[in-house]
């Protein structure tokens, strides 16, 4: 069974940093295809960044520069660091990772709430 927790949201100020985690069981981190989604009230569903089991990386438009997407092999953790925080980064952040297998993400965490004030 997969299960994915995230941790380390928050509230913060304008400008300030968070690291967030997510801590995988069931799946390797460094096998196929992991990423950090956020989902604002009354917004789509945005991917902020991804990682894939060669160490690529992307990032969305909105968080380049700002944001660095990184895993831990040892621990199978997956890590979200966000610098330079805007209050439009405010948002549920959710840990995703994907099968070779789906077309999709497959399986998700409960997300954690990450707030920024101006």
């Amino acid at each position: 069974q997969v299960q994915l927790v995230e941790s380390g949201g928050g509230s913060v100020q304008s400008g300030g940093s968070l690291r967030l985690s997510c801590a995988v069981s069931g799946y390797t981190v460094s096998s196929y295809c992991m990423a950090w989604f956020r989902q604002a009230p009354e917004k789509d569903r945005e991917r902020v960044a991804r990682l894939l089991g060669s160490g690529a990386t992307t990032y969305a438009d909105s968080v380049k520069g700002r944001f660095s997407i990184s895993r831990d092999n040892a621990k199978n953790a997956l890590y979200l660091k966000m610098n330079s925080l805007k209050p439009e980064d405010t948002a549920m952040y959710y840990c995703a990772a994907r099968s070779w297998w789906s077309s999709d993400y497959n399986y998700w965490g409960q997300g954690t709430q990450v707030t920024v004030s101006s």
